[in-house]
């Protein structure tokens, strides 16, 4: 008797399936699997069977989950609901015990998990090194480390990025170099944000030893979620140049930014690119290019593989020789998160 007992429990345990959230469509379809986030209008939902699939939040006709959240109804004011339960048609219940709430699916602006201190706190970014080691007639040893990070919380966002770059030829330094960049992004809606920026480069070796910029300007994000990013940003520029003699300048300037990631093939690929187009205001005629692009392999959750190809350029529209037109291609590893 107690064995029949003990294996009654046990076909029991192996034939119920473990929690999972679902999401029921308007079509009748309906997914399980665990949701991730809600942003930008997708709705991304972890599957044991097709991956990370992203849905059209406008194709959502219900959903529940066992999992604690905080659904955001606007850009600063969010409520953690203990578990989400299945609702009638374009709507979703809010359970907190005993006061459940019912909400409309089109008030929805975000579905996050809850973090520790600042609930609604959204931070990525990643780490890429490439190494260059070549013993031939000329012995070259190149070291290129990348950083990019943003962090964001309510209405503000918090943008980072640092690289260095060092090369050297039979023991002589071609190439040594490090650039810090901090920008902060008030966002004015949804989608409009107003950015202040503050760009340093340290250049040992060649003409301009250094380089400080300040900038301001309006961008539009199109999209921020867990497949990738969109935006475009305009600046006004102030430039201040300090040469290896002592020398110093300065100019003001108009730049367009931009920044673009998308993951492919179920999260696992990514193609990026971003860069600035920047011209100098007045008689000038000179235009400034600096721009990167490139694929990341995922390895694993943080792994990941780059192939990158950047472009620094200095040109000018009247036909004058380029001060400045350089290409460089790496491939290395890198961590992100």
């Amino acid at each position: 008797m107690l064995s029949r007992t003990l294996l009654c429990l046990a076909v029991l345990n192996v034939s119920t399936p473990l929690l999972a959230d679902t999401v029921w469509l308007k079509n009748g379809d309906r997914l399980s699997g665990k949701i991730k986030v809600f942003d930008g209008g997708k709705l991304l939902i972890q599957t044991d069977y097709a991956g990370a699939i992203p849905i059209d939040w406008k194709q959502v006709k219900t959903l529940e989950s066992d999992q604690e959240l905080l659904v955001k109804q606007d850009a600063y004011v969010g409520e953690k609901a203990k578990s989400l339960k299945a609702a009638e048609d374009g709507k979703v219940i809010l359970a907190n015990g005993e006061a459940p709430k019912i909400v409309e699916l089109a008030s929805i602006q975000q579905i996050v998990k809850p973090k520790p201190l600042i609930e609604d706190f959204v931070w990525k970014g990643n780490v890429d090194v490439a190494l260059d080691y070549k013993r031939a007639d000329k012995d070259t040893d190149d070291y290129d480390i990348d950083l990019k990070t943003s962090a964001r919380h309510g209405a503000w966002r918090h943008n980072a990025e640092a690289s260095y770059n060092r090369e050297a030829q039979n023991d002589v330094v071609t190439t040594n170099n490090w650039n810090a960049e901090y920008a902060l992004d008030h966002f004015i809606d949804e989608h409009w944000y107003w950015q202040g920026r503050l760009n340093y480069t340290r250049d040992r070796i060649e003409d301009i030893s250094r380089q400080r910029t300040v900038g301001t300007g309006p961008g539009y994000q199109f999209w921020d979620d867990e497949l990738g990013a969109f935006s475009l940003g305009s600046l006004l520029n102030r430039t201040d140049y300090e040469y290896s003699d002592g020398g110093k300048s300065n100019f003001y300037s108009l730049a367009m930014k931009w920044d673009y990631n998308r993951y492919l093939v179920g999260k696992t690929v990514s193609i990026f690119t971003n860069g600035e187009l920047g011209k100098p205001l007045g008689g000038d005629s000179d235009y400034s290019l600096d721009a990167e692009i490139g694929l990341r392999y995922k390895v694993t959750e943080w792994a990941s593989l780059n192939l990158k190809a950047e472009k620094d350029l200095i040109g000018s529209s009247s036909g004058k020789d380029n001060a400045l037109n350089k290409t460089r291609y790496t491939a290395g590893f890198g961590v992100m998160w």
